[in-house]
Order: C-alpha cells, then structure tokens, then sequence
C-alpha cells in the first residue's frame, strides 16, 4: 500500500515532461548522428527520477510553509495532497525526495566518467534547482526562471550530452523553447495558487506583478517559442521540419485568453489544460521533426 502511495507523491502524471524532454534531447542528438538506447535510458531514467524528487520535495515544502492548507486544488496544481490527507508523514515525502535525487546523482556522474566532466557544471546547477527551488528560489523576484531552466533547457542539454560527449550550439538554440514553455507551466499554475503561495512568502509572478503583468509576461514568452523555432529554422540553426512544433499555436491562443480571465476557474482551468498540451505537444513534435529531418537526410 505505501509502495503505490510513494508513487502518487512523485506526481507520475508530471513526469511525462521528463519523458518528452528526454525524447527530445535524444532526437536532437539522432539527427547529430549519435545514439545508444541503452544511454539514452540510462538518461532517461536519471531524468525522470529526479523530476520526481523535485515533485516529492516540493510537497514537502508546501506542506511545512503551510501552504498545502490553503491551496486551491486544480488537477494541474495544488500537489498531490497526501500529506494533507494524513497518508503520508512529512518526513516520509522528504525522504522520498531525497532518494530518488541520491539515486539520480550517480546516473549524472556515471555519464561524466564515460562520456566527460563538462556534464558537471549541468548536474550541479540542476541539483541546486532541485533543492533550493522551494524554500529559497521561491521566495526571490521571478522565480519561474528555475524550473524554465532547470527542468527545460538543462534536461534537453543532458540528454544531448549524454549521447554525444559535448554540447553545440545547434543543441542550445534547440533546447530555448523548452525554457520557455516550462516557465509558461509553472506561471499559469501559479494564477490559482496566489492566495497560497503569500502564506508562504513567495514572491511568484502573479503576486509580485498582479494577475494582468503575469498574463503579459505568460503571453511573450508563449509569443517567443514560436518566433524562436520560426527565427532559428531561417537561419538554418533547426530543421525546416521542426516547423511543425507551431502546429500547438492554437492550443497556445486558448491558454493565453485564459490566462487574461484567470481570476474566473472555469475560464483558467480549461487554459491550464492547453497549457499543459502546449508544453508537451511543442516538444514532442520538434523532436518528431528532428526524426523526419534525419531520414530525409540519410
């Protein structure tokens, strides 16, 4: 019983952004001409578990800021409320979290012995995210960079490195749109927790610059995937057919309406949800044409 309650305190629902992140770094890796399954698992696996300490920790922090008392549950916020329910202790959350980043740290460092040490500076800034996320970086302006970088752009970049040993800057430019959609993630969620998050200090977005500045800066850096994708395939740093990623901007248009009458839940509920296919779909149909581009060019 406790096996599958440790389960649902990492939030599995979550970690299939690990999974599309790793898709993705090791497609882009592909096209570059470099891939082994049993890395890119490997990786993957690293990935995913310390997506879920990340997850286990911050039900932890929320729960002993006292946030968890006040939170507006959303099926795309709030945690996962075992804590609250009395079916799982604090320490046993916390201790989760920390297992499952003690077991993705010798993944990192295995990778560094086989395949170099510039993979270091990645794991230690990705930890650092992981930990001080909640009961540090949160309580500073603009915290939404954290999970934007650490759980974006460096997920990607590892992945790569993991298959070819060295970043490029081809890689970089194709990892920005991950930053930017796991920002927008975060910010939108943040819209139904701004009461909750000023128990615990929290200096999020919404709070710091109200509902309408948030929903602007949500709006340009949803603007900013697309032109981003757009600008590096004119200049040749992407694959033509990763165009297809602006299939989402819809999907993209829903969320931002909703995120400018988010202060109505059946209006921000709906955006939430695009949100969350925005982020995934982006990503997985850049990385279903770095395939079609590699075929194509074999």
């Amino acid at each position: 019983m406790k096996v599958k309650l440790f389960f649902l305190a990492t939030r599995p629902q979550f970690l299939l952004l690990a999974v599309v992140l790793g898709i993705l770094g090791t497609c882009i890796a592909w096209y570059d001409g470099f891939f082994n399954i049993g890395g890119a698992i490997l990786a993957g696996i690293g990935l995913i578990v310390a997506h879920a300490s990340c997850n286990a920790l911050n039900d932890y922090f929320d729960y002993e800021s006292g946030i968890d008392k006040v939170t507006t549950v959303t099926p795309f916020s709030g945690g996962s409320g075992l804590i609250k329910q009395g079916l799982l202790k604090p320490r046993e959350v916390f201790w989760l979290g920390a297992v499952c980043l003690l077991l993705a740290i010798p993944i990192g460092f295995y990778f560094c012995m086989v395949k170099g040490w510039l993979l270091l500076p990645l794991i230690i800034i990705a930890t650092a995210c992981v930990i001080l996320y909640s009961p540090v970086i949160l309580k500073y302006y603009w915290p939404e960079w954290s999970p934007g970088f650490g759980l974006g752009v460096l997920p990607v970049l590892g992945m790569y490195f993991s298959q070819t040993g060295t970043y490029t800057l081809h890689a970089v430019i194709a990892s920005i749109p991950s930053g930017f959609l796991v920002h927008n993630l975060l910010l939108l969620n943040e819209f139904s927790d701004i009461e909750a998050d000023k128990v615990g200090h929290r200096k999020t977005l919404p709070i710091t610059i109200g509902r309408r500045g948030a929903a602007i800066i949500y709006t340009a850096f949803s603007i900013l995937v697309y032109v981003w994708i757009l600008g590096a395939v004119i200049f040749k740093a992407m694959p033509v057919s990763t165009l297809l990623a602006l299939l989402t901007l819809p999907l993209a248009i829903k969320a931002i309406r909703g995120a400018f009458q988010s202060e109505d839940m059946s209006k921000l509920t709906p955006a939430m949800a695009n949100n969350v296919l925005v982020v995934l779909l982006t990503q997985l149909l850049t990385a279903i044409g770095y395939i079609l581009s590699g075929v194509f060019k074999s």
